[in-house]
């Protein structure tokens, strides 16, 4: 069998380039389903999009690298999509857009487009053995225990990164890169909750508010939660790209308030009232009780002097923390780094030295915010793939 392009990988970028792809196209991949993570993704409504993304809010070795792609396919190009196919969608909030229903829409909208586009599903089908040849690419296939060979002049890879592996996510795009002598960055786990070894946090799990984290290379203020292993939470999950194996992060977990002027206040005004009583108006009271044990937060508003107002201020505005790890590519919603961006096109996603053969998606060294933003990178670099399949073809 003989194609024009052969994508491998039916998630959302291979989806999104296999919709989009003119010719014959087969889109394969090892799952049953396609689309597995966008259909477990925002607690199965899919948080599809950002109405606020731009390049700031990737990161990547190279920050200028998906310009091109964001800009020529945004968010309000995909939010028109969504639209035409009836899907209703509401914001969450910062820019966040989720189904109203279900995140089996999006998936269904993908096949019905890639239906269009008179692309081939092949599910349960896994590639044994592939090589370049003068005219593209033999790719052998393993699929209900059969095999078969299939060639194409053009292939794409959209496996993603190592995250979730009980999704099936493998490391297949590293293997291909490493095949074909492509560089890599370093990668590891993204987007993914930050453990320590001691258990500090146990007697917490379960308590969540909102804070403020941050360490030198950023800033984050959104939900938080502790949990039996360590935090986790929004602005957690966003530090952690940002976060290296023994750096301390700082935790503001009273963050919108002037504390320190507002406790002097309330000296003046109601000395008498427990200091404790005073903080659970503002943090949740298991939390307040932890850390009474932990700061020794005893007596009266009047008895703290301002010079003990500005120790208990700073310990719980100004948290200093030290994780010693994170919970891995088990719960990490994304991968950092991946194909070093230095080697693709940033207009076309092809490699530079093997023509023919393109990467998109999480295998790429860009990752998003938590928020949409993925999934967008997803949208805009699959389209830029096919753009460039359909003027090659």
């Amino acid at each position: 069998m003989i194609y024009d392009t052969i994508i491998i990988g039916a998630g959302a970028a291979g989806m999104m380039c296999a919709a989009q792809s003119k010719g014959r196209v087969l889109l394969i991949d090892h799952a049953k389903a396609p689309g597995e993570k966008i259909r477990i993704s925002g607690g199965g409504r899919c948080n599809f999009t950002n109405m606020h993304a731009t390049p700031a809010n990737f990161l990547s070795q190279n920050s200028h690298f998906c310009k091109s792609a964001l800009h020529r396919y945004s968010q309000w190009d995909f939010i028109a999509l969504v639209a035409e196919h009836g899907i209703a969608y509401h914001e969450k909030t910062l820019g966040q857009l989720f189904c109203d229903g279900s995140a089996k829409q999006i998936i269904a909208m993908l096949r019905s487009e890639m239906e269009r586009a008179r692309a081939e599903l092949r599910l349960r089908c896994a590639v044994s053995k592939l090589h370049k040849t003068d005219d593209g690419f033999t790719l052998d296939l393993a699929q209900d225990d059969q095999t078969s060979t299939v060639q194409c002049r053009q292939l794409v890879i959209a496996t993603g990164g190592k995250s979730i592996p009980k999704m099936g996510a493998t490391g297949f795009a590293y293997d291909v890169a490493n095949q074909f002598d492509i560089p890599m960055t370093d990668t590891r786990a993204a987007l993914v909750p930050l453990t320590f070894s001691d258990a500090r946090f146990k007697p917490l799990a379960g308590t969540a508010l909102a804070a403020r984290i941050s360490n030198a290379s950023a800033t984050f203020e959104e939900g938080m939660l502790f949990t039996h292993r360590g935090l986790s939470g929004p602005s957690i999950l966003q530090i952690s790209s940002y976060w290296r194996e023994g750096e301390v992060i700082f935790v503001n977990l009273i963050p919108d308030i002037p504390l320190y002027d507002l406790l002097r206040t309330q000296r003046q005004a109601q000395g008498r009232r427990n200091l404790t009583s005073e903080l659970a108006q503002h943090l949740p009271a298991r939390l307040v009780e932890y850390l009474t044990a932990q700061l020794a937060l005893t007596g009266n508003l009047a008895d703290q002097s301002d010079a003990r107002l500005t120790e208990i201020c700073t310990a719980l505005q100004a948290w200093p923390l030290t994780p010693n790890g994170s919970e891995g590519y088990r719960t990490a919603e994304v991968t950092l780094g991946g194909i070093d961006t230095d080697a693709l096109s940033s207009k076309t996603m092809m490699s530079k030295t093997v023509p023919d053969l393109y990467f998109i998606g999480e295998a790429v060294d860009v990752t998003g915010w938590l928020g949409g933003y993925n999934f967008q990178w997803a949208w805009s670099s699959g389209w830029a793939a096919a753009q460039a399949l359909n003027s090659r073809a």
